[in-house]
């Protein structure tokens, strides 16, 4: 064999070997070269961003909620500091693997955990997720001590809503809540995002856009266990614009703790201009409650409570009338000219009318009594026989004329418009003709008549104004610039009375209070407080079941009256359900009330009115009275009070 051919072929296969090798590690090159090309070039502004997101964080700053205030200015509604805890979902490699250890050191629901991570799937992921709200000092510190096990979770600050520990005005103020998910697909409210706070009920609800501030932002370098190490930048948020009410703090605290544990309701008008000075629901609710994340087990609890609290049955509630409803019926027939001043009806204890027997309260006649009187004393059979020349066609077209049946306008939501009965509606509802004998009842308050303890009051303060129905508002329009909403677009309504009408009802009216009537214990010498009783009953009179006041059966009683007589400055409703007659249980409560306006009207000292907002550190006092004692024309002059 010849060695330099064996040679040759070795030599050429290593360098056939050698140039292989040399393409492939070429190759390799041109792939590495044109990765970090592509890296640095066409890449580079998102890993650019992955590594500022490594130090830089971006944290919301929630704006406060306007406070709420009375008319004079003093707060009713703050807003307290508050830690939450947030679950941040940028670069969270190991979100669902601490899952579980997270939800267990902050005392959480992982289920639930889960499903808030689900509700915010579509959401920008920069936009921490609230998993913990009101945290505790133990929940801020598993934060701190566990930062570099989970740098998902974030310590925000987050100002919470301070409402009065005892749901002082609860009705009136309202509630926030998360904003849900019905409220998230409307077009009007695009620029919610799940998880914000928005008014949920009463002046919350109504004046929400008013009340929200702007949220705002700082961004911050963090370390490796998401400590702050600078700031970027910061935007500071606006807070919302404080709102003042039309309500008299002393005047609602007052109609609060007369009213008591009874389910009722309780208004107070200025009728020369509509505003609200207390309105009064009972049994009434915390909105403390859902100032945080509100339990499934709490939210069930008010839901399936049968006394109904979160229901404001100021405005939202339908009642009878009762024989408050024979003032509406006196100016109805004066106006209409079936009933004259001098008209007398005789009055036996019954009557019979349309093949049916009618009673008087009580059971026993007054004998022949003249509209004056009948009002006074409540007369029944008075009243049957003026609805009965009336007919219902004119009652309802009058009733309406004077703001019954429809909704009053005020500037809180989920009115209820009540019930006026006419012909045409119960062929509508019913299917049902209407019977003449139906009149009568109408007559008296009774029947399908249904009325809100607002309603009333407007309607009959706007009576004693001559047919001046001022627009109801809880809010104060010349202190609220900018201010949107139903009372700042009110308009009053006028269907004008005769003086002549107005003089007859207003001296009747006085004269239930200070004449020996039925509203006597109303009364407050030297004040020309004016009113009218009505007793409402549940069943008939026929059921055997208790009646008797505070039973389940027992009547509602009705109180509405103003003050003075002419061109009145106050106006009052009360409607205490199961509490029997008007006159003896609505009645004082009205008078506690006049008592006290007319008290701080004048100077003198009225009790004192403390609110003790919820998580805040000291009350807010209220001194707005100088004058020591009560003054002799106030004391309480009641007693032996005549009973309807």
């Amino acid at each position: 064999m010849d060695y330099r051919e064996l040679f040759t072929d070795e030599t050429k296969t290593t360098v056939s070997r050698i140039g292989a090798i040399e393409h492939v590690v070429g190759a390799v090159f041109l792939i590495l070269l044109a990765g970090f090309g592509y890296l640095q070039l066409i890449q580079q502004g998102r890993y650019t961003d992955l590594a500022e997101r490594n130090r830089i964080r971006t944290i919301p700053m929630v704006a406060p909620r306007g406070r709420i205030l009375d008319r004079d200015g003093r707060v009713i509604v703050d807003n307290r500091s508050s830690f939450s805890i947030a679950l941040l979902r940028e670069n969270t490699k190991n979100l669902e693997t601490n899952l579980p250890a997270i939800s267990a050191g902050l005392e959480l629901d992982i289920a639930a955990v889960r499903e808030d991570i689900k509700r915010f799937k579509t959401t920008p992921s920069f936009q921490p997720i609230i998993i913990k709200e009101d945290a505790t000092e133990a929940d801020v510190a598993f934060v701190d001590a566990h930062r570099l096990e989970y740098p998902e979770l974030e310590i925000m600050m987050v100002p919470r809503r301070a409402y009065p520990k005892d749901g002082l005005a609860a009705h009136v103020l309202g509630y926030v809540g998360e904003v849900s998910a019905d409220m998230l697909e409307s077009h009007d409210n695009a620029a919610w995002q799940p998880g914000d706070l928005v008014g949920k009920s009463g002046i919350e609800k109504e004046y929400n856009d008013f009340l929200t501030g702007k949220d705002g932002y700082k961004r911050v370098i963090v370390n490796s266990r998401g400590r702050e190490m600078g700031r970027l930048e910061q935007v500071d948020p606006v807070p919302g614009n404080e709102l003042r009410l039309t309500i008299d703090l002393d005047l609602q605290r007052v109609a609060e703790q007369e009213l008591g544990d009874r389910s009722g309701a309780v208004v107070v008008l200025n009728p020369q201009t509509g505003d609200v000075l207390a309105m009064v629901s009972h049994p009434d609710f915390d909105p403390n409650q859902f100032a945080g994340k509100m339990t499934p087990a709490d939210w069930n609890a008010l839901q399936d409570d049968p006394r109904k609290p979160l229901l404001n049955r100021a405005l939202q509630a339908r009642f009878s009338p009762g024989s408050v409803f024979k003032v509406i019926m006196a100016a109805a027939g004066l106006e209409a000219g079936t009933l004259k001043p001098d008209t007398t009806y005789y009055c036996g204890g019954t009557v019979m009318m349309y093949g049916t027997l009618f009673h008087c309260h009580g059971g026993h006649g007054h004998g022949t009594v003249g509209l004056h009187q009948a009002i006074v004393n409540s007369c029944n059979i008075f009243f049957y026989n003026v609805g009965k020349l009336l007919g219902i066609d004119r009652i309802s077209y009058y009733a309406h004329k004077m703001g019954l049946g429809e909704k009053t306008g005020i500037d809180l939501p989920n009115e209820d418009p009540g019930l006026i009965p006419s012909p045409e509606w119960k062929l509508k509802t019913k299917y049902q003709p209407w019977y003449l004998g139906e009149t009568i009842s109408v007559a008296i308050g009774q029947g399908p008549v249904g009325v809100t303890p607002l309603q009333l009051v407007r309607t009959v303060s706007g009576i004693a104004l001559g047919g001046v129905f001022h627009t109801p508002r809880v809010v104060t329009l010349n202190q609220n610039e900018g201010l949107k909403g139903a009372a700042a677009n009110a308009s009053n309504e006028r269907f004008a009375l005769k003086p002549e009408t107005v003089d007859i009802i207003s001296r009747g009216l006085w004269g239930v209070v200070n004449e020996g009537g039925t509203g006597f214990e109303a009364r407050i010498p030297g004040y020309d407080i004016c009113g009218k009783t009505g007793t409402v009953q549940v069943v008939g009179s026929g059921a055997k079941v208790n009646h008797a006041a505070g039973s389940e059966f027992g009547n509602h009683g009705w109180f509405v009256g103003f003050a003075p007589r002419e061109n009145p400055e106050i106006a009052v409703a009360v409607i205490v359900e199961h509490g029997g007659y008007g006159g003896d249980i609505s009645a004082p409560i009205a008078h506690e009330i006049f008592r006290t306006y007319f008290m701080k009207k004048q100077g003198k000292q009225t009790p004192g009115t403390v609110i003790q907002l919820t998580a805040l550190h000291k009350p807010v006092a209220v001194e707005e009275n100088v004058e020591a004692g009560t003054p002799a024309n106030f004391a309480d002059n009641t007693k032996g009070a005549h009973k309807p």
